[in-house]
């Protein structure tokens, strides 16, 4: 008899969009490994345990959310302007549209940040990812804003649209929610 097994990666993936749907609590064993469609031996052949699981799911989101921006970022060249600000406005473009790994990177964002209220650990980590965050788009405003405090500031605003846009339920009076965003990211990078 064959055993089917998903890749480790599969598990992580679907543990991500559980966690985006529901929350930590909504991944769970059983049920990821209905989703993929193999047993539950599956999930012993790559993780000990959920915890181990959940790590794995925390590493991935930090890689793909920060890792990932960042080399897309700066991997970037041809024809395309390397300068900071067009760099800020292809990472306001990321953050606004871009899907990992099938999944909406807001929504796993959002679920790690309710995660970490009631998780020291996340929350710590949360914590080191947003400040590599900061960290990053600081390193570009300090390219054309001299003033300390308005690089913080600017960085603060640009990382609050992005989580923040995500809380508001206006409409926007015949443009679309990704038009007004992009146009306030533009706004924000301009000296």
């Amino acid at each position: 008899m064959v055993v089917a097994r998903a890749p480790r990666s599969s598990w992580t993936e679907a543990g991500l969009r559980a966690l985006a749907a529901g929350g930590p609590d909504a991944v769970r064993i059983e049920a990821l490994a209905r989703t993929l469609g193999v047993t539950k031996g599956s999930f012993y052949w790559h993780f000990d345990n959920r915890h181990a699981l959940l790590d794995d799911i925390l590493d991935t989101w930090e890689r793909v959310s920060v890792d990932e921006v960042i080399e897309r970022i700066e991997g970037t060249s041809g024809d395309e302007d390397p300068t900071a600000r067009s760099k800020l406005e292809r990472l306001g473009a990321i953050a606004s549209s871009s899907e990992a790994l099938g999944i909406e990177p807001v929504a796993v964002d959002l679920a790690i940040r309710d995660w970490a209220r009631r998780d020291e650990k996340v929350a710590r980590r949360l914590r080191r990812v947003d400040n590599r965050r900061m960290d990053y788009m600081r390193s570009l405003f300090r390219t054309f804003c001299t003033d300390a405090t308005e690089v913080e500031d600017r960085c603060l605003l640009g990382f609050s649209l992005w989580i923040g846009s995500n809380f508001i339920a206006a409409d926007h009076h015949g443009r679309s929610r990704a038009e007004v965003i992009q146009g306030a990211f533009r706004r924000l990078f301009d000296a």
